[in-house]
């Protein structure tokens, strides 16, 4: 019964977010409603010691990266650098490739480490005016960013810095670069068949005579008659931010040591903060302020005018992505401490091959609570130890289960209560109705390419 009850709860979220509702408003009614039938009494200590408490500390450590990420999307939006870009791309290689472009741009800024929640804000002016003018359905842009942002570069690709190939290395004594040639394997089979999907997908709207839509919602604000600038130089602020991120990662352990201790005269004691734990949010957002800075100095004549009204508009965005994702947060730590989900993780543990059981455990787990690093660490602070002890027993290096726990987080983690999925269709103005049916299909290569993995490594051994 508590494992129907979790379920139930998961059930009620995910169809509220595929109806359109408020995720923010139905989280904590599904978790909530899952404590009250389990244990009533606990329903007011879940909702302020579990549910708000990790809601508010997402908030805490993340919400400056959505400010800075959506500000400079807009920014990129209202100069024109956007348009600048596309319209070089598309000269260059017309516009049969726009998906290969908008695929290939995200990979390039995840695999350089910036968040991707940031490479949302800041690819979709690009996608939707490159969409519009090869006029490719807008429906596709969540599907095209997702292939590009949250698969092969967040957790396939060896040596990507996102915290999905991070968080094994810590269970398996592993680095980022772990199971190299099974990572490329997994990205190419990723990357070749979400193109195929993707290309299927335009051709079969071509023929139904489907354009890029009209009455459409969030679509950037260029101004029609603004002169474009140099691509190059447009350019440059998105660059930058992929470059000052990896400089940042490793100037800032340099500036304040391993931990640092704040003393200021009106404080009643010294705060210490581990920098370990935050060094790569403090890189994003101190790399979001430089191209903010480069685009304000490069684009203000074009800016000028619409900045306040601009400005206005990327905080409430960033508003509204933070908290839908802040709620899911929540939602996924009720779940997780409920006994069905204990129940679950258990039952887990009886399937026999140690790679399969570790594969189908955490791609379960990140789908229930919507969290691929979230549903990961649940798993493998669970589990790690029966992983690498069956491991051991068949001759598996621990790189091949960092490479199959990471893959794997990617999977059924983007079901549609997941809160970057959410994000992607605020920020698109799109719904779940309307696009998650091609982001659920990318989900699907994402997952099947995990045992594509397994069974080349059973096949010949390759790590």
């Amino acid at each position: 019964m508590s494992v129907i009850i979790a379920l139930a709860a998961l059930a009620l979220l995910m169809l509220a977010a595929y109806r359109g509702y408020s995720v923010i408003l139905f989280a904590p009614i599904a978790a909530l409603g899952a404590v009250l039938l389990t244990d009533p009494s606990a329903v007011a200590p879940a909702f302020t010691g579990v549910f708000m408490e990790k809601m508010v500390g997402f908030i805490k450590l993340y919400f400056p990266v959505f400010l800075l990420g959506a500000v400079f999307g807009k920014l990129i939006e209202l100069s024109g650098f956007s348009r600048s870009i596309v319209a070089a791309a598309i000269r260059l290689l017309g516009t049969r490739q726009a998906m290969l472009v908008i695929v290939l741009v995200c990979a390039l800024l995840t695999y350089g480490g910036v968040s991707l929640f940031v490479v949302v804000f800041a690819v979709y002016p690009f996608a939707a005016e490159m969409f519009r003018q090869s006029n490719i359905p807008k429906r596709l842009i969540p599907a095209t960013i997702a292939l590009g942002a949250f698969s092969f570069t967040m957790d396939a690709l060896p040596g990507t810095p996102q915290i999905q190939n991070i968080i094994p290395s810590t269970f398996f004594n592993t680095t980022a670069w772990a199971a190299p040639w099974l990572g490329v394997i997994g990205t190419i089979f990723v990357f070749c068949a979400g193109m195929l999907f993707l290309q299927r997908q335009r051709n079969k709207a071509l023929r139904a005579g489907e354009g890029y839509g009209s009455d459409l919602r969030n679509e950037p604000e260029t101004a029609a008659d603004l002169k474009l600038p140099n691509p190059w130089l447009a350019l440059s602020p998105l660059l930058a931010v992929g470059i000052m991120n990896l400089l940042f990662t490793h100037w800032i352990p340099q500036v304040y040591g391993k931990t640092h201790s704040l003393a200021l005269p009106g404080m009643a004691a010294p705060v210490t903060t581990e920098i370990a734990k935050l060094t790569a949010i403090w890189a994003v957002q101190a790399a979001l302020l430089v191209g903010i800075l480069m685009v304000l100095v490069f684009g203000f004549q074009a800016i000028r005018s619409k900045l306040a009204e601009g400005s206005k508009t990327a905080v409430s965005g960033a508003l509204l992505a933070a908290m839908n994702t802040a709620s899911e947060y929540g939602f996924g730590a009720v779940i997780a401490s409920l006994p069905g989900f204990l129940v679950l993780a258990d039952w887990l543990k009886s399937i026999p091959n140690p790679l399969v059981n570790e594969a189908i455990t955490v791609t379960l787990l990140a789908g229930i609570t919507g969290s691929a690093s979230g549903g990961m660490s649940i798993a493998l602070a669970a589990m790690s130890e029966q992983f690498i002890s069956a491991a051991h027993a068949a001759n598996i290096p621990l790189e091949v289960l960092h490479r199959v726990a990471a893959m794997a987080s990617g999977g059924m983690d983007t079901l549609p209560h997941n809160g970057a999925v959410i994000t992607l269709l605020a920020v698109t103005g799109l719904t779940h109705r309307e696009a998650y049916k091609d982001i659920f299909c990318i989900t699907l290569i994402k997952t099947l390419a995990v045992f594509v993995v397994i069974g080349t490594f059973y096949a010949t051994g390759i790590v």
